[in-house]
């Protein structure tokens, strides 16, 4: 996305097969592939329609194409258990309910199903998104352009489809990889159900050499350490509100599309025409037209405190309580906090996407912050940042813990 990323959404990442036509048919025939992105167009236009269609690409994606198998029962009473075991360990910790309502649960899930449960999750802001991006910045001279408006009327339908198209292509590249619910540390409210891929966490065990059963209790930890905090209501509403204003504040520039146009000739080769779509198609600043706004940027810093908070504690919470419980919790925790750094272009446009900047220096940044409170006011000062929606960082509170102290009195 001009402004958010230099790389498109497909570049690098997709299958050496990936074939555009799979997209919108899968046939290979032109007139079919047209029809069914027509389809796809007229049926977001009419409400959902385009989520759907963007949801079977991703977990097309995620899972390679292929039928997957159903998650062994006994993985299920196996997560179960030790799910039992690091909500009272995390409970106990952190002095903060690990679920709101409802007991909490752990389900042991497949590639696709992860990606299906995601795409519903994320369903708000994902709409946000579509309807931020489908309603046109014109200014100037452009703006009395009749031209201009009738173009603007064509695409505008065109607009929230690819929103939910290439969200829905990183979502299923996200979910090719993703451990649990919380790779992406959203609030999912209303729901107290914690996902881990298994399939995805065995391989990366095996990678690793990293035992089994150890490397599933330390997906346990982490995914209710993630939920005990995200689920504290005043946490969600705030983290959901900023990720809301962001999404809602994409600004639209309709030259993006028509310069990209301007130059596209078709030959009589189908495949040449279908490799230049493709390329059209995986270039969001071209095909949504859209740019990172001032009011985004402006948010920004906000969303990192935030989540610099979040995740920073944490990584406090594992620490303090991990190696009691992990033999190989140092060996473990090196090759996971590694891995979540190391994320692909694809991934890290969905964070971008969404306002989340996820690298190793928000990851310090909040380390660090959590660390400095504990150094001046224990742990008892720490459990004073979820109190209450005021005592959350502001984003120079972040990187000095001393002035978040100095606010709240302590």
């Amino acid at each position: 996305m001009h402004g958010v990323s230099d790389s498109g959404p497909f570049d690098d990442d997709l299958p050496e097969d990936f074939n555009l036509g799979d997209l919108f048919g899968g046939s290979g025939d032109p007139a079919e592939m047209m029809t069914n992105m027509m389809r796809m167009f007229s049926g977001l236009a009419g409400g959902g329609g385009g989520l759907d269609s963007a949801m079977q690409i991703a977990v097309s994606i995620a899972s390679g194409g292929s039928t997957e198998a159903n998650v062994d029962p006994v993985d299920r009473m196996a997560l179960e258990q030790l799910g039992r075991v690091a909500e009272l360990h995390v409970g106990q910790a952190t002095g903060l309910r690990t679920s709101s309502g409802s007991p909490l649960t752990i389900a042991p899930v497949n590639k696709g199903e992860w990606v299906r449960r995601s795409m519903q999750a994320y369903k708000p802001l994902l709409e946000q998104l579509a309807s931020s991006m489908a309603t046109p910045a014109v200014d100037g001279e452009l703006a009395d352009d009749p031209q201009m408006a009738a173009f603007e009327q064509l695409f505008s339908s065109m607009r929230p489809m690819m929103v939910n198209l290439t969200t829905g292509s990183m979502i299923g590249h996200i979910g090719s990889r993703a451990l649990g619910t919380y790779d992406l540390p959203i609030p999912r409210p209303g729901s107290n159900e914690l996902l881990v891929v298994v399939p995805s966490l065995d391989a990366f065990g095996e990678e690793w050499s990293l035992e089994r059963d150890e490397l599933r209790l330390w997906i346990a930890l982490s995914e209710v350490a993630h939920h005990t905090v995200l689920s504290i209501p005043h946490v969600a509403q705030h983290m959901t509100l900023l990720l809301g204003k962001y999404a809602n504040a994409f600004r639209n520039d309709p030259t993006a599309i028509t310069d990209s146009l301007e130059h596209f000739e078709p030959s009589g080769d189908f495949a040449d025409i279908q490799a230049r779509i493709q390329e059209m198609f995986g270039d969001p600043s071209a095909m949504l037209g859209s740019m990172r706004s001032a009011e985004q940027e402006a948010i920004l810093p906000d969303i990192a405190a935030a989540t610099g908070a979040i995740v920073g504690y944490v990584d406090h919470i594992m620490d303090s309580i991990g190696s009691t419980l992990i033999t190989s919790y140092g060996q473990m925790t090196e090759a996971l906090r590694r891995r979540r750094v190391t994320a692909s272009s694809s991934d890290r446009f969905v964070e971008r996407l969404l306002g989340l900047e996820l690298d190793q220096d928000l990851y310090d940044r909040g380390r660090a912050f959590i660390d400095g409170i504990v150094e001046r006011e224990g742990e008892e000062g720490l459990g004073k940042l979820w109190e209450k929606v005021e005592h959350l960082p502001t984003p120079n509170e972040l990187e000095a813990p001393g002035l978040w102290l100095a606010r709240i009195d302590l």
